[in-house]
Parts: C-alpha cells; structure tokens; sequence
C-alpha cells in the first residue's frame, strides 16, 4: 500500500473518544447482520415462548459477560485490546496468542457473513447474486472488501467517527420496523398461534429448541467488548464499562423487540421460509413492496458499517499481539496515520479465503454465522476465565476481590461453558482447522525473539489443535461434517 512505512512505527494512540462514541463501536459491531436474520431463524428453531426464554439465557449470561468486561477495564488498565489481553495475562502467552488468533479469525467469519447477507439481498433483485455466494456474488464482495481496507487505512479515528454515522443511519430502518410492527402489524391471535415450536406445548422439546439458537445469540451479541478492544482511546478506563453497559442494553432491547414481535405478524411455518433478510420479508408483508427496499438499503448500511467496525477490531488485536512480542513482528507496521496496516492486509486476505469457500457451501450465511459464533467462544471463556481467576486466592490483587465481583464472575464463566456445551461439537471441530494453522505465527514470534516456543502444558494444547483440526478436515473429506 502506498500509505504503509517501511520501517515499523509505533502509532499515537489518539485518547479521548466519548462514552457516546465508545458506545458507537459497541452498537456498531452488534447490530449487523444477525438482527436482520433474527424473525425466520427464530421462527425455524423455536416460538415465541422458546424466543423468550433464549433471549432470558442469553441476556443475563451476556450481562455477566459485560459486567466481567467492566470490571477488568477498570482492576486491570493497563491490559489493552481487551480478550487477547486478559487471556495472556491470565493462563500464558501461548494461549494468549490462541485466544487473540481465535478472536480475529472470528471477526473475519463475520466480515463474510455481511457480505454473503447483501449479496442475498441483491439476490431478490438479480438473480445472479443468488443466495450470495455465487460466483458474480463473492466477484463484487472482493471488490467491496479491498475497497473497504482502503478506506480503513486512511485512519482510525476518521474511521470511527465514520462508524458513528453509520450507526446512526442503520438504527432507523430497524426503529421503523419495530413501531410498524407493534403499531399495524401485530395480531395477537397470529402471536398466540405462534406461542410453541411445536403443535402443543413440550417442556422437553422446548430445551431442544432454545439450544439450538445459542449460537445465533451468540453471533448477534458478538462485539459486546468493542469498547475494551478500542480502551487505549479512551477518555479514562471507566468511560470504557459505561459505554460497553449503554451499548449492550440498547441493542439487547432492540434484538428482542424485533424476533418476538415478528410472531406476530406471519405463521411460524412463513416466518421460517422467509428468504434473508428475514426482517425486510415481515415488514413487507405489512406494507408491501416498499418495506422490503426500505429495509434492505438499511440492511446493507448496517452491515457494511459492522464490517468497518470489525475489521478495526481485528487488525488492533494482532497489532497488540505483534506489540506484545507474541506474533510476527511484521504485524506492528503502520501507516503513517497510525493505521495497523499489515494485520489489516491479513485480516482482508483471510476474509477474502472465505469468501471463496461460500461459494461451496450450501447455506453459506449459515455456516459462517456458527463457524464465527464457534470461533469466538474460546476468547470468551478465557476472559471469564481469567475473571474468576482474579476473584480467587490464585488472583495476584488480593486487595480488589469482592464477592460481587467473584459470582459475577463465576456466573460468565458458566455461561460460557454452557455455550461451548449448547453450541455442539460440529462447529467448534471446524474452527480448529482455522486455530491450529495460526500456531505458525505464534512459533515465528517466539523465534525471532529467541525465546522458548512452548512450556509442556502449551506444546498439550498445540498438539491437541493440531489433532483436531485433523479429526475436522477427515469428517469433512468424509461427509460427516458438511458445510
């Protein structure tokens, strides 16, 4: 790029972002393309009851999340760049690295899926698009996606004032559809219809059912700790638990409203075979033709406006991960605006790689929303991990525990064993043929610096990456995995 240095240069944190702009990010990497998605896969897994009770689970388990994310920005300032930070300082530099490698390779799944979500969106108007992964599909996504990098190496803070705007504009779309919906669409016989995802009430079929959209909240909650990754451009540590607070709690709402309102407007069974995005099908089906349009121009403001918001998030943890000597040094080059510009170029070329292997999927939106879900899940635990871990005797801040803090943090660190349960073994076997590959950056790190690559405990996990990543590739060669 004409804007990198040849030399790596340390860039200029630009501190004293707002907690409103702080909550942008948040709100900005939340509300992509899993709320748009929300009415039919809901409407596919469970009703309305079993909409509730996820939403429930996920809520409280993710507060638990928020509240960990908030404490440790203000017990530990002086860990940046959020998950990678606390899963190093925690259990180690390797992995640290694994769980910064896994937080990255999560963001690019998701950076896929709001390109396969606006190349379906096309679909409905040229059928050359298809699903979004076709071949034309995945051809003009590359050209949005290089054209993307260029515009996110012009600065960060250009960019996240850039994002805020963005915000903004795609919240509307979505605010329109919830008071269309409550106000001239909902029919409470419709709803009532739609209470069970079944014909009569079943207590064990229903925990069936609110499993099977763990993953989807997970997918659509992911970006909760976009202000601890950006926290070194914070105004002070504590903006950054306000503003991850605000920004959950806004989008939480807003999530919910638009999945359980949209029982009641169609049958369950037309809800699930709306074509994606879902949401821009129900409010046509209220005001016609238009809605569709509507929302599907804020569909793709909002996902393009996530995608700006991810890729920053992910280049600034392999640049922390490069900085921190635990990845390749190449990785700490910048542009002259202090933009990360090689884990960029990393970060577009893995998103590039997967979008290539959409066009081989059957349900390319699919797969990726749960391989990004499955990628993030190991990130997660380790931060609540290492919550828990401070909350103990084994915590090297006696002095800061609380029993507050530690049910808290205990309560995060169920949740998140209960997503890698729920979540199921199919997706999480797939992300390790994405984790164990990252192992190569970690050992070209360790011996540029001349230190130990592995401890016995490290070179376990390494061989159990590697293990299963083969286990993966051998029940997808076979067909027991399909993507």
């Amino acid at each position: 790029m004409s804007t990198a240095s040849t030399t790596e240069v340390e860039p200029v944190p630009t501190r004293g972002l707002p907690v409103p702009a702080l909550a942008g990010m948040v709100v900005g990497s939340m509300v992509g393309a899993g709320v748009f998605s929300l009415p039919s896969t809901f409407a596919a897994a469970t009703g309305a009851v079993g909409a509730a009770i996820a939403w429930t689970i996920a809520g409280l388990g993710m507060l638990t999340l928020v509240f960990v994310f908030q404490r440790l920005a203000v017990r530990k300032p002086e860990l940046d760049a959020g998950i990678y930070a606390y899963a190093k300082a925690g259990f180690g530099d390797y992995v640290g690295f694994f769980s910064a490698f896994g937080y990255w390779a999560s963001a690019c799944a998701g950076n896929v899926t709001y390109w396969v979500l606006i190349g379906s969106t096309l679909g409905g108007l040229f059928p050359a698009f298809g699903a979004g992964n076709t071949v034309v599909a995945v051809a003009v996504a590359t050209g949005g996606l290089w054209l993307f990098h260029f515009v996110i190496t012009r600065g960060v803070r250009q960019a996240a004032i850039l994002n805020s705007i963005v915000t903004v504009a795609k919240l509307l779309p979505l605010l329109l559809f919830v008071v269309v919906v409550a106000i001239a669409g909902f029919n409470w016989q419709t709803f009532t219809a739609n209470l069970w995802g079944g014909a009569t009430p079943d207590a064990g079929a229903l925990f069936g059912q609110i499993q099977s959209t763990m993953l989807v909240t997970v997918f659509v909650f992911l970006g909760v700790e976009g202000a601890t990754v950006y926290s070194r451009y914070a105004r002070c540590r504590r903006d950054v638990g306000r503003a991850t607070l605000l920004g959950f709690l806004s989008v939480l709402a807003l999530f919910v409203l638009v999945s359980i309102l949209s029982f009641g407007v169609l049958p369950r069974g037309e809800l699930a075979g709306l074509r994606q995005p879902s949401v821009a099908g129900v409010l046509e089906a209220i005001v016609g033709p238009w809605g569709y349009w509507f929302i599907s121009i804020g569909l793709i403001v909002s996902v393009l406006g996530a995608y700006l918001a991810w890729s920053l998030m992910a280049a600034e943890v392999l640049y922390t991960a490069a900085k921190s000597e635990d990845a390749p040094r190449f990785l700490t080059r910048t542009t002259r605006r202090g933009v990360p510009i090689a884990a960029m170029l990393l970060t577009t070329t893995l998103v590039q790689a997967l979008l290539i292997v959409t066009i081989f999927s059957n349900d390319a939106f699919d797969f990726m929303l749960k391989l990004c879900s499955s990628l993030a899940l190991i990130p997660y635990l380790l931060t609540a991990g290492y919550a828990l871990k401070l909350e103990t005797r084994a915590g090297d801040d006696p002095a800061g525990r609380s029993r507050r803090g530690f049910a808290v943090a205990a309560l995060a660190t169920i949740y998140a064993l209960f997503l890698v349960i729920a979540g199921g073994p199919t997706y999480l076997l797939v992300s390790f043929i994405i984790y164990a590959p990252g192992t190569v950056l970690y050992v070209i790190a360790r011996r540029e610096r001349g230190l130990r690559v592995f401890t016995r405990w490290e070179l376990v996990i390494c061989i159990a990456a590697i293990a299963l990543a083969a286990a993966a590739v051998v029940a997808l060669a076979t067909g027991a995995i399909v993507i």
